[in-house]
Formats: structure tokens, sequence, C-alpha cells
């Protein structure tokens, strides 16, 4: 009876009124008559798009583009004028030229489904940049030289040294403390140490990393004037000058390096015990546990041939305690590399 009610009202006060009348819960309702549901009053359901007919096609959404609209978009998309810009450029101006073709939204859907949402703008390409590779056979053929910072007496206050090194002898030909870093203090450092070590035209290399210092302008022509070869290690790729890197480590881990400097004066005398002992006591593991300096200044084979003679002597008195071989002392370095080619053999091909 009430139902039957509700269907007489229905068309002149909709579904909703109709049971608010009758005092029927219009939930209720919809349950047993479910060919109301989206009659005046209701909230009609919106169609899912979808299988709509027995082929399984979807419904077309009324509201899309078509193909040849679609093509139309991404030609203008890609077209010489607008390749560059991005979808919200190319909308605005083509809205101030007077024509629509489509959303900005939409512009960014097409290229999203044909992946060109990447930036549309020219890219920079840089070619990867060369590992530097580079060999001494003797002492002044190869350099590498670096800036550290040194702590001074209050926070952000900083010295810099400035060290340059022989990767064959390790040897320090030339440092500096100064109170800033300056290319133009790097270039009298670098001119008066290849000025005392009698450096000849195309005789060295030198090489550094990418700071502003070694890479500015008077230092390269320096250099060219001067004909020394400059190198430079990759960005970012700290093992390519690892001879300074070594060198700074050993100084500052030592036990007598301070924390900070009270004055310049101060760190320029600790750099002067350091690096005397740097050169003429410290014996170095990679140069068969000599002194640089008897490296560099050609010491270093009559020093081992010296040592010989007393492992000789040990051997003679007691036999019985060497179990291999007789001793010998450490070889010296034929070659000294800054990223030394990997043979075949360390490199096996598959």
């Amino acid at each position: 009876m009430i139902d039957h009610a509700i269907a007489e009202l229905t068309p002149l006060i909709g579904v909703r009124h109709a049971c608010t009348s009758t005092g029927r819960a219009h939930a209720s309702y919809y349950r047993a008559h479910p060919k109301h549901a989206g009659i005046q009053g209701t909230s009609p359901k919106i169609p899912e798009v979808g299988p709509a007919n027995a082929s399984g096609r979807e419904s077309a959404q009324p509201r899309a583009l078509s193909n040849a609209e679609r093509v139309r978009v991404l030609e203008v998309l890609n077209s010489q004028r607008f390749a560059d810009m991005a979808p919200a450029q190319v909308y605005a101006t083509l809205l101030d030229e007077g024509m629509y073709l489509c959303s900005e939204s939409t512009m960014y859907r097409i290229l999203r489904e044909k992946n060109q949402t990447g930036d549309r703008r020219r890219q920079a390409t840089h070619p990867p940049k060369v590992k530097p590779e580079l060999v001494a056979h003797q002492p002044n053929s190869v350099w590498s030289w670096d800036i550290t910072k040194l702590h001074g007496p209050a926070k952000w206050t900083y010295y810099y040294l400035y060290v340059i090194l022989d990767i064959y002898s390790r040897y320090v030909v030339g440092w500096m403390i100064a109170p800033r870093e300056s290319k133009t203090l790097a270039e009298r450092l670098i001119a008066e140490t290849i000025r005392e070590q009698n450096i000849g035209r195309n005789q060295l290399t030198l090489h550094a990393d990418r700071g502003s210092s070694m890479t500015s302008k008077p230092v390269a022509l320096l250099l060219a004037d001067l004909g020394v070869t400059k190198s430079h290690s990759r960005p970012h790729v700290s093992n390519d000058n690892p001879f300074s890197e070594s060198q700074f480590r050993t100084m500052k881990y030592r036990p007598d390096f301070p924390g900070q400097f009270d004055s310049i004066e101060a760190a320029r005398m600790h750099g002067k015990e350091f690096f005397d002992w740097y050169n003429f006591e410290h014996r170095h593991s990679g140069i068969g546990l000599h002194t640089a300096a008897d490296v560099h200044y050609g010491r270093a084979t009559e020093v081992r041939r010296r040592r010989g003679i007393v492992l000789d002597t040990a051997y003679a008195a007691h036999p019985e305690r060497f179990v291999r071989n007789p001793p010998e002392p450490p070889a010296l370095p034929t070659t000294s590399w800054i990223n030394k080619p990997r043979t075949e053999e360390e490199n096996p091909t598959h």
C-alpha cells in the first residue's frame, strides 16, 4: 500500500519527498525498487568508463579529443617553434594568439603517453672527463700540488697551506702558508719552485685538482710560458690526486699537529718543522723506506747498498734465523703512477 502511494506521488514530488511524506525510509524503498535509483530527488549514479556494449568496447568519453585533434596537439607541441617550451608556455602563447587546442593538463597527458614529459629545453651535454694517467720514472718529472685549510685562533678563521710534491721521490719541493687562497700566490710559489729545482722546458707535468687557484688563468699562462704540462683530476674524484691527499693526511694525523694555530707565524713554524721531518727523516713505505730527500737527490742507491751490507752481516752471523732466503733491503720503485692502467691480466675480457 505504501509503495503504491509512493509510486503515485513520485511523478509529482520525487521519490525522496514521497518517501518522507509516507514515512518510508527512502533507502529501503530503493533496495526494493532499484529501477527508481537516479530519479528526481536522488543522486544519480555517474556511469563508469568501461565495457558498455555487447562487443566489449569502451564507451567513448564525450569530452575527449578525437584522434585527429590529439595528433594535431602533439604536432604543435613538437614543432620547431614550441619543442623547447613547457606545455604551460605553449598554452599561454596560443591563447594570446587567439587559438585554443586543449587544456594545459591535456597537453601534459598527451606528452606523457608518448614518454615526452622530460625537460623540453636543450640540455648541456658534457663528455666524460678523461682519467689522468701519469707516470714518473725519476724525480722532477711529475709534481702534484694542492691547498688545504689550517684552523686559526678563532672560529671560521683559516690559514692556507700550499704544497708542491714530487710524486716519484715524495719530496716536498715547495710549500707556503698564507692568510688566503690566491691564484697570484699560487703562481708565485710555482714559479719560484720551478726555478729552484732547475726545471727545463718540456720536462715537468704539474698535476692538481680542479680548485679555483689550480685552474686559474694566471697559473695556466705561467705553465705554458715555462713549458710545463698541466694535468687535472676529474671533477669530484679525490683519488685522482692521491699523493697530495696522503701528504696532508700524514701531517694532520701526527701527534704533534695542533687543532688550531694561534697565529700565522705559529703555523709557519710548525710547517717548517714538519716538512724538515717529512723530507729528511721520515722513511716512506712507498719508496723502499728511504727518506724523500735521499730519493730526490739520488742518494737512495748508496743508502740501499749500505743497508745490504748490514743485512749480509746479520745473515752470516745467524743464517738459521732467516728461514727462506738471505734478507734484502726494500727495493726502490722504478715508476710512480697516478691511475696506473690495469693490465690485461688484472682486467681480463670475457
